[in-house]
């Protein structure tokens, strides 16, 4: 049964919305203002919050802003009502994050529109993420254990030859021990990528856990960028091949995520580009945005590449198999659109390319 919270100071009118909207089998509960309100809503987590504008003390704007502010309450949806529903009441509460307005007096019918249509909102969202869960848990079903069996038995096959030791040279020894640890590393990555992309997929499935996520922001974004782009050029041996231009300006996730971030697209720039190019990283600022960008002088994607890095899908896979899943790309895209923020790649064949993360500004504190 879907929850109804009701914050209003005036009695008869919380009475009149809560007999409506029982009829129509709905849980409802009350709040006789808006701290009342907010601490209801914190402790019920309704599906559903109907709140007035016009309150003594917390008004109905103020109970939509601190509910909006803190990630268990960020994503309800959220309606106001107003006597005085013009373009400047209106404008306003959107901008706080209203979902809709109901406008005083209203009809028993206007109200169940109103629910109605946010209700269902609701539900196609949570049906959508469904939908997504089960499209990565059939991929992860297919997919993974053919993805790991290619470097296991990699490893288990030098494994059963050092078993016998007798055998070998010790150049013979090392090399397989080399290999072992190399393939190990890769089987590594490999699961902490389907985990951390399963982990994403089920934050995207609540836009509760959504809201949570976008509570963060590294303000000096500069040193963290460096140092991990400084550490995955010496990973791959290119130390030498790297460039900065960085603004250091606040951006909109934690350092955790931006981490990620930086090390999946310098990764796949220094993967597809030859030693003594250069790599370029960029942080900049428009009047509305903040840009990471990463190119590189490299082999390039083609259009139908660049394409399939929003789904789960590797491309080149003969061609390229020691890239592995090409999940890097997907897992940096999906961080950057659960923060609210669009990913997009330039590229050409044999010239290079360009993949920038353009995020909204970090909000004023």
């Amino acid at each position: 049964m879907k929850k109804i919270l009701i914050i209003d100071d005036e009695e008869w009118l919380r009475e009149l919305v809560q007999l409506a909207l029982r009829q129509k089998g709905l849980e409802v509960i009350e709040a006789r203002d808006g701290s009342e309100g907010i601490e209801t809503a914190r402790k019920e987590l309704p599906d559903l919050i109907l709140c007035d504008i016009n309150m003594g003390k917390v008004n109905g704007y103020l109970t939509l802003s601190a509910l909006r502010n803190e990630a268990p309450t960020a994503a309800i949806p959220f309606i106001l009502m107003t006597g005085l529903a013009d373009n400047t009441t209106m404008r306003h509460g959107m901008e706080l994050g209203a979902d809709d307005f109901l406008p005083k007096p209203f009809t028993t019918d206007a109200l169940y529109a109103a629910v109605d249509a946010r209700l269902k909102k609701s539900q196609t969202t949570r049906d959508q993420a469904e939908r997504n869960l089960a499209h990565l848990r059939d991929h992860i079903n297919l997919t993974m254990p053919q993805e790991i069996r290619a470097p296991l038995n990699d490893i288990l096959s030098n494994a059963e030859r050092l078993a016998n030791p007798a055998a070998l040279k010790p150049s013979e020894i090392a090399g397989m021990g080399r290999k072992i640890d190399e393939t190990g590393q890769r089987l590594e990555r490999l699961i902490e990528n389907f985990l951390t992309y399963a982990q994403l997929e089920l934050v995207a499935a609540d836009p509760k856990n959504i809201s949570a996520l976008r509570v963060g922001q590294t303000l000096h974004p500069a040193r963290l960028i460096e140092k991990q782009a400084v550490a995955r050029a010496a990973g791959s041996g290119r130390s030498g091949d790297v460039l900065f231009e960085l603004a250091d300006i606040p951006v909109p996730l934690v350092e955790e995520y931006l981490g990620k971030i930086v090390d999946e697209l310098t990764r796949n720039a220094f993967k597809f580009s030859k030693p003594g190019t250069l790599v370029q990283v960029t942080l900049a600022e428009t009047p509305n945005s903040v840009t990471l960008s990463v190119s590189d002088q490299g082999c390039g994607f083609s259009p139908e590449q660049s394409a399939r890095i929003s789904s789960y899908m590797p491309f080149d896979r003969k061609m390229r198999e020691e890239q592995g899943l090409g999940l890097g790309l997907t897992i940096a895209k999906r961080l950057v659109e659960l923060h609210g923020g669009t990913m997009v790649i330039t590229s050409e064949e044999e010239i290079g390319s360009v993949v920038s993360a353009r995020f909204p500004k970090a909000r004023a504190d």
